[in-house]
């Protein structure tokens, strides 16, 4: 689905599901997102998302999303906004659908000292969101329909149609495969259980 025409938008929504679903044990929350054609000097966003504590509104975490290589002068980019923001942000994250090098990689690991603490970071998409629904197994229905409600409410013209019915098929095809454990809100197969090492 990331590869597809008009899918764009889609890694702004999983990082955004991911904050919306976890909101209570994080103590953060995305602020609202800006709309999909929107340029980040136009709206002088940090990034694509913004993550700010629940009970501020000064960004403290910003994401930008890149359908594309992340190269060193989108960081080098990125680093000028901060620099011109009349805050400090602690993370700025880039999620990518495509490879990481490892130069780029290094790079920005390298700038934790230079900034004065901000930690940089790319990660691929798809890690990402593997790595949250594994630390928050527990709200994994909850990702499911906060991911659904943002894609649902996208225009067309940022998440195609075909895309939203693709989701909902798949959702349906996974809630068929899986049971709830109603008390924990966990998953497990109906043929064994996830901890089962037999």
């Amino acid at each position: 689905m990331l590869s597809s025409p008009y899918s764009s938008r889609l890694p702004v929504l999983v990082v955004a599901a991911a904050y919306k679903a976890a909101e209570k044990n994080l103590g953060e929350r995305f602020l609202p997102l800006q709309a999909h054609n929107a340029a980040d000097l136009q709206t002088k966003s940090l990034g694509d998302v913004q993550i700010a504590l629940i009970d501020d509104r000064r960004v403290v975490t910003a994401y930008e999303m890149k359908a594309k290589r992340v190269e060193i002068e989108d960081i080098n980019i990125a680093i000028e906004k901060v620099k011109k923001s009349s805050y400090r942000i602690d993370n700025y994250i880039f999620i990518t659908t495509d490879e990481i090098s490892i130069q780029v990689k290094d790079y920005a690991d390298s700038l934790y000292k230079r900034t004065g603490g901000i930690e940089f970071t790319v990660l691929d998409c798809i890690g990402f969101i593997r790595h949250f629904l594994r630390l928050f197994h527990r709200i994994r229905i909850r990702y499911l329909d906060a991911y659904q409600e943002l894609v649902l409410a996208e225009p067309d013209s940022a998440v195609r149609q075909e895309l939203k019915i693709t989701f909902l098929a798949l959702r349906r095809t996974y809630e068929s495969a899986y049971s709830s454990d109603e008390t924990t809100g966990t998953t497990y197969n109906n043929l064994e259980h996830p901890l089962d090492l037999t």
